[in-house]
């Protein structure tokens, strides 16, 4: 994180790499034209890939990622997915489902058992991608892709990445992770037998809410190789402005997160004994159903916490509830996305497709404010409302 990406260690040589503002190359080198490579995407890429243990494609937003994967699959592809990933996931696959690219399946990553029956389900089922009237060829999700993420947006169940990548492999599957809640500081898919990591580098990896980019990290040749393509050809490419500030921010990833995730550890403990709050959803809570998979399977809890407010009967008091509290936060930032340097929280069901969700849930993401400061802000917002 510190010292890749940057220029050759020679006497005089610049500290840091430069933003390579240009748009094309001078015939006879490697590179040809600035849609098909850069040199400060090459630095970014270098310390993700790294960290991943990878190789890295960077793109320009988390959903450009997401989509460059999924549309390098067949036609027809089978997609398995959480059923509570993150919202626009869901939302592309919809779209592309209702254009006839692909058929998609929700499960609930948590139920180990119950993700490899719908496996099995859809690999064996006609026209699938591994029954009748389809045989599979080489490249990504030519027998389907799992596609899976651990902890999931926004309720924060775990996975058994390594069981399902296996079982998911055994049946053809290719698996893709989205790895962006937890970053690679606490959790390497690859290693767990992922054929792909997923993630918002917008998000925590850059960590300050200024800049919007996203990356894939694999160690498939025929991947990477497929990636870069859809890259080019979709255009979806990273200024190098931006690239290099996601650099920037990726040399404070492991500070950021030792205080954000070392607050949200104490602030969960401290919502889910506050009267104001009803269930507190975060995997290192001992009575998180996940909890003994997390310890084994990460390398810290992460800085997101989801929680409800007490004493709410209905959906639309519960409603009402949630919002009220984020209305009366003042220290805290009321707004989407999470992973930056401050704490953000939001009423998670207020968006489209997120109807599954309990209506009042508020998702915390914990920025790096001194806890006392995060707690007060908190605990004054929970007690105006009447329960």
């Amino acid at each position: 994180m510190v010292h890749g990406g940057r220029p050759p260690a020679e006497p005089g040589a610049s500290v840091n790499p430069p933003v390579w503002m240009t748009s094309t190359y001078r015939q006879g080198g490697g590179r040809t034209y600035g849609r098909d490579g850069n040199p400060t995407w090459e630095a970014f890429e270098e310390v993700l890939g790294e960290l991943e243990g990878g190789s890295c494609v960077l793109f320009a937003s988390g959903m450009a990622a997401t989509a460059s994967v999924l549309e390098s699959l067949p036609v027809p592809a089978r997609v398995i997915v959480a059923g509570d990933a993150y919202n626009g996931t869901r939302r592309f696959l919809a779209d592309v489902a209702g254009r006839g690219r692909l058929l998609f399946r929700t499960v609930d990553v948590a139920d180990t058992e119950a993700v490899l029956d719908v496996c099995a389900e859809v690999a064996d089922s006609p026209g699938g991608p591994g029954g009748a009237g389809r045989e599979a060829g080489p490249g990504l999700g030519s027998r389907g892709l799992l596609w899976l993420e651990s902890p999931t947006n926004p309720l924060l169940a775990i996975a058994d990445l390594q069981v399902l990548c296996r079982g998911a492999h055994d049946l053809g599957m290719d698996v893709a992770v989205d790895n962006t809640f937890a970053t690679p500081l606490l959790q390497r898919p690859l290693d767990l037998g992922a054929d792909i990591v997923v993630h918002s580098a917008t998000k925590t990896i850059s960590g300050h809410s200024d800049v919007v980019l996203g990356a894939v990290v694999t160690r498939r040749e025929d991947v990477l190789a497929a990636l870069a393509t859809r890259r080019s050809l979709h255009g979806a490419i990273a200024g190098p402005w931006e690239a290099w500030l996601g650099l920037r921010g990726m040399r404070t990833l492991a500070v950021r997160l030792d205080r954000s995730q070392q607050s949200a550890g104490e602030l969960a403990v401290r919502l889910a004994g506050h009267p104001g709050v009803g269930q507190v959803l975060y995997p290192g809570l001992p009575d998180h159903p996940g909890h003994e998979l997390a310890r084994r399977q990460m390398a810290g809890f992460g800085s997101m916490i989801a929680f409800e407010v007490a004493g709410a009967g209905s959906r639309e008091s519960a409603i009402d509830a949630a919002e009220h509290v984020v209305g009366a936060v003042r220290l805290l930032t009321p707004a989407t996305s999470l992973g930056g340097v401050e704490s953000l929280l939001e009423r998670r069901g207020r968006w489209e497709r997120e109807g599954h969700l309990p209506p009042g849930l508020i998702r915390l993401s914990v920025g790096i404010e001194d806890v006392e400061d995060i707690w007060s802000d908190l605990d004054q917002a929970l007690r105006t409302v009447s329960p």
